[in-house]
């Protein structure tokens, strides 16, 4: 049965924060110029953040081809989606654990397995297939437990909102503008859908379409923030703070309204802390023949200081590395997660680059090796 959640709009635009850890009182509404130019800074990610490197295992049986979708307390999850492998890592020792791998046309099975969420407390792995609409529920040797269908097209990836629902977006497309709700809660057990409804005027997708080739910015439209979840329609000029209480406060404006703006400019929230919210502009202009666009810049606000800065984020374990912030993290358990290959590192070794436990693992990597995944935890 589908379910609608209604936003109310405060009229003070005030925010009240809420939750324990990482929670500092929201402030009241931000406004954010897309179109300015702020002044820079520098930051260094150890200062604000909490650093874990894990090098993956390498053997026959689990070799990394994909991406790092999901960490739990106890286990990392990779996606080789065109292998249709599920890979479980151990997140102290970054042994391999299981290799999962259900690939097929059957009740049971994936045709591709796009994104991937655990839940290590109920012994479940959500593996989704897009291509199928449905989420396939294993538990964590691989034994099948059901199957979670649900009716959205374009619904690739699903975060962990809860225990009885996964939050997700469905992206709109050329020639879809029409009022449709980009976010939705979809039931864990039944694939129930409420959706999620935020105003704006004509439908803005980010989605570049031309000669039967299409290109879009990797920016999600979903960030965890505190326990709520801060939600991005590309339409909208507000973007708005989606709390365990199914409340939303609207979190943040821009300006100029992208519905006046031709080319427009989106923008994207990352990773956001007590001290510092991370923010992306990013232009819709693409040329498919050089295979190059979506011109973007790096912001931050700094709710300390009250201002908007460009910056730059450098890592003190790798010298001249910059770190991205608006990588897509699929729950809150940590801030994000990345990987190094190994071959870079190495590199980077020679030349006296890294530092730490960095510098450590790097000096017991081969060129084969499987990558060394980077965890970004806020500080405690």
């Amino acid at each position: 049965m589908k379910g609608r959640i209604t936003i109310s709009i405060l009229l003070s635009f005030l925010l009240i924060g809420c939750g324990e850890a990482n929670r500092q009182p929201v402030d009241d509404l931000i406004t954010v110029d897309v179109t300015a130019n702020y002044p820079k800074k520098e930051l260094i990610l150890q200062d604000f953040m909490d650093v874990e490197y894990v090098p993956l295992e390498t053997t026959d049986e689990f070799l990394v081809k994909g991406r790092v979708m999901d960490v739990g307390k106890d286990l990392i999850t990779v996606v080789n989606t065109k292998e249709g492998e599920v890979l479980l890592f151990d997140r102290a020792t970054g042994k391999g654990v299981k290799n999962i791998n259900h690939r097929g046309q059957g009740p049971e099975e994936y045709v591709l397995p796009f994104s991937v969420l655990l839940n290590e407390d109920k012994n479940e792995l959500f593996v989704n297939d897009p291509f199928s609409s449905r989420i396939q529920v294993y538990d964590l040797e691989g034994n099948y437990k059901r199957t979670v269908s649900y009716n959205k097209q374009g619904a690739f990836v699903f975060y962990d909102y809860n225990e009885d629902y996964f939050l997700s977006e469905e992206i709109g497309v050329p020639g879809n503008e029409g009022p449709a709700n980009s976010f939705f809660l979809l039931s864990k057990q039944d694939g129930s859908i409420k959706d999620i409804e935020i105003a704006y005027g004509k439908r803005k997708s980010v989605v570049i379409a031309k000669d039967g080739l299409v290109n879009f910015p990797p920016n999600g439209f979903i960030v965890p923030f505190q326990n709520g979840w801060v939600l991005t329609e590309p339409s909208a000029d507000t973007i708005y703070l989606y709390q365990p209480d199914n409340d939303v406060r609207p979190f943040m404006a821009r300006v100029p309204s992208v519905q006046v703006m031709e080319p427009e400019v989106f923008l994207f929230p990352g990773v956001l802390t007590d001290r510092y919210y991370f923010m992306q502009t990013v232009k819709k202009e693409y040329d498919f023949g050089k295979d190059e666009g979506f011109p973007s810049t790096d912001l931050m606000y700094d709710r300390q200081e009250k201002k908007i800065y460009q910056y730059s984020l450098l890592n003190n374990d790798f010298k001249d590395r910059k770190e991205d912030m608006f990588l897509r993290n699929l729950s809150n358990k940590i801030a994000y997660q990345t990987v190094m290959d190994a071959s870079s590192l190495i590199e980077a070794n020679k030349d006296s680059k890294l530092n730490g436990k960095l510098k450590e693992i790097a000096g017991r990597l081969n060129e084969d090796d499987n990558p060394v995944v980077m965890l970004v935890e806020y500080k405690k």
